[in-house]
């Protein structure tokens, strides 16, 4: 076939070669990462169960075993701590680069060996061309416009022996779907008649969820605009170039005007899903789309995409070896993905066993067991981030710093706390709290160290305190207020706040100064009970009313270790969730609540004992997360990097 036949092209440039204690305390030491530690990469070659060792030297196939390593190692980025989900709805980066480096070897001709006696792709799109125009003379069809030749530019690589250049619109035929007639709405019953929104549209399919539908008369309206099972769908508005299979159950229903369908004859369903979905395809649909507020991808467009044709009976081998190693991809990604949870489930237990322990010698035991193992172990971020929440509540337990029995008992302290808070009450500076119940057994979550106590934050506290309600400006002048979002891992983050006029109610007593504990009251449920350490300036900054400043008494009780406690599992599970299950809608623990939480109190000494440690141990963390982070990125890296090489060669 000519180059100069319209939606086709003969490359000239053929290629015949087809081208991975005692004292507890201090006794926690955290053992250095050894050299090729977590997220470490091996050179070595890998190989792919299921996959013939004859055709492991076709070039396609060594792209994807060599670099086995890189497509299971480069980890999709998992969100930690509450709200972090897992399971099989996680995708491994590299295994999704994997799947799609299959497909983009197999739309170039380097995934199967080409086969001299196949029949050139030249004859079949002259039998394709044929059957269109029979459709066009019986008037089945309407007869297309003629697509301009395919340029030299437009060729990114040279094809097999046998294959030619073609436009998706000299092979098919792409029809939009309907939006419904004005005046009509879909039914508030089902009908026989579904229609097929892009939401249905999911993995590949569509599927039976959410449907919706319309009556006869509309359906007959709008009767020219169904899709046959023997198509497949394309998106075209919001969300751009998703191709599937149309399950038989939803043959000759209605199609959204924000999909399309592609009508084809001759060729292979499957090849031609698979070449719709590799990235040398949804690359040029991207590329043609309409950048809008929704990215709208017209259907002239879509027929002017070029593929690269190879002859029917290659198209099927093609789809087997496809089929094949995705079915691969799946093991590989189930693997991983249990692998990653049974490891979660390990930390979380042994790291349990460090909370449980009941006595020194336990708690020695079972840290040991963990120090001995700690590289293989912590090797995650969600596995260091629940090391840090462990490390919190062996903190607040009285299991990271060494008591020293010449500290004076944190009962003696609660005594000047409130000889202190009574002064201020004779003085008029502060309001007298309403008196708090006795602690109960029951609410004691573990035993105290001696010398600790168990107290209530309304006990505790100089003071709490709402917010402002004022509405805020986006300007430059003014009182900076911070809000619920400016909470994040135990700190008040600065930046972006929106601000209130000097004059307004509340202040100037609703300013903050360095120390002051902000805790968010009411938000959806997983956020309600944050809390951060404002570090700024005094009288600078002020707080939204969703927001509850807590005040210790810096000489007496430090707001530091305060924070620590309520950052804590246990914390969170005895003193918050039990009051959002009483919630419904958006969730509120408010000043009352929060005045009655239990808190665990040592020495004065020893908190800022505690502090630093846990300052210190954060630190080093925080590092070892950093290497983590690096090590992902650096295997994101190499995987586009390995795509990259195939798509260039």
């Amino acid at each position: 076939m000519s180059a100069e036949t319209p939606g086709v092209a003969s490359d000239k440039k053929q290629n015949a070669e087809a081208p991975t204690s005692k004292t507890p305390p201090t006794t926690i030491r955290i053992p250095p990462f050894e050299k090729g530690g977590p997220g470490g990469i091996s050179g070595g070659q890998g190989g792919i169960s299921g996959v013939p060792e004859e055709i492991w030297n076709l070039e396609g196939i060594q792209l994807l075993t060599n670099h086995l390593d890189i497509w299971t190692t480069a980890e999709t980025e998992k969100k930690s701590g509450r709200g972090r989900t897992s399971g099989n709805g996680t995708s491994v980066y590299g295994i999704k680069k994997l799947r799609e480096l299959i497909l983009e070897l197999a739309v170039r001709g380097k995934l199967v060996p080409q086969d001299p006696n196949d029949e050139p792709a030249g004859e079949l799109l002259k039998r394709i061309q044929a059957e269109k125009a029979k459709l066009v003379a019986e008037g089945k069809i309407k007869k297309d416009k003629p697509l301009p030749p395919i340029s030299d530019e437009e060729k990114p690589f040279e094809l097999p022996r046998g294959w030619e250049w073609v436009r998706l619109g000299y092979l098919s035929d792409i029809k939009g779907g309907k939006r419904l007639p004005a005046g009509t709405a879909f039914s508030n019953s089902e009908t026989p008649y579904i229609y097929i929104q892009v939401t249905n549209m999911k993995d590949g399919t569509i599927i039976e969820e959410n449907l919706k539908y319309i009556d006869k008369e509309t359906h007959n309206t709008i009767k020219q605009y169904v899709i046959s099972s023997d198509d497949l769908y394309i998106t075209i508005a919001g969300t751009i170039g998703d191709v599937g299979y149309v399950p038989d159950c939803f043959d000759g229903m209605n199609l959204t005007e924000n999909a399309a369908k592609i009508v084809f004859s001759l060729i292979s369903k499957e090849w031609l899903r698979s070449f719709l979905r590799s990235p040398f395809a949804k690359n040029q649909f991207s590329d043609r789309a309409i950048q809008m507020a929704q990215p709208k991808l017209a259907l002239h467009r879509i027929a002017d995409s070029v593929l690269a044709f190879p002859p029917l009976t290659e198209q099927h081998r093609i789809v087997t070896k496809v089929d094949e190693l995705m079915a691969l991809c799946d093991q590989l990604e189930t693997q991983h993905i249990s692998t990653a949870e049974a490891h979660e489930k390990l930390v979380s237990h042994l790291l349990g066993t460090l909370t449980q322990s009941q006595n020194t010698d336990d708690f020695s035991a079972n840290w040991q067991r963990i120090a001995a193992h700690f590289d293989t172990l912590f090797t995650s971020e969600v596995s260091i981030d629940a090391l840090k929440q462990t490390l919190l509540q062996l903190a607040v337990m009285g299991k990271l710093v060494p008591q020293d029995p010449n500290d004076e008992p944190a009962s003696e302290l609660l005594k000047r706390i409130q000889a202190e808070k009574a002064k201020l009450v004779a003085e008029g500076r502060i309001k007298k709290d309403k008196p708090l119940p006795p602690i109960s057994d029951e609410e004691k979550p573990f035993n105290l160290p001696q010398k600790w106590a168990w107290t209530r934050i309304g006990e505790l506290v100089r003071s709490t305190e709402y917010g402002l309600s004022e509405k805020t400006f986006d300007v430059s002048e003014g009182i900076p207020v911070f809000k619920m979002g400016d909470i994040q891992n135990g700190k008040v983050i600065f930046g972006g706040q929106k601000r209130v006029r000097e004059d307004v109610e509340g202040l100037p007593e609703l300013y903050l100064k360095p120390g002051d504990l902000l805790y968010n009251r009411t938000n959806s449920a997983d956020l309600v009970g944050k809390t951060g350490i404002y570090e700024g300036f005094k009288d600078t900054y002020t707080f939204a009313s969703y927001l509850i400043r807590i005040r210790c008494f810096d000489s007496l009780f430090s707001p530091h270790y305060l924070n620590f406690v309520m950052s804590t599992p246990l914390f969170r599970e005895t003193q918050i969730e039990p009051h959002l299950k009483q919630q419904c809608g958006q969730a509120n623990v408010n000043g009352t609540i929060l005045k009655s939480m239990v808190v665990s109190a040592p020495p004065f000494e020893e908190q800022h004992r505690i502090v630093t440690k846990v300052d210190e141990l954060m630190t080093l963390f925080d590092q070892l997360k950093s290497r983590i982070t690096q090590a992902s990125q650096l295997q994101k890296k190499l995987a586009d990097g390995v795509v990259e090489q195939a798509i260039a060669s």
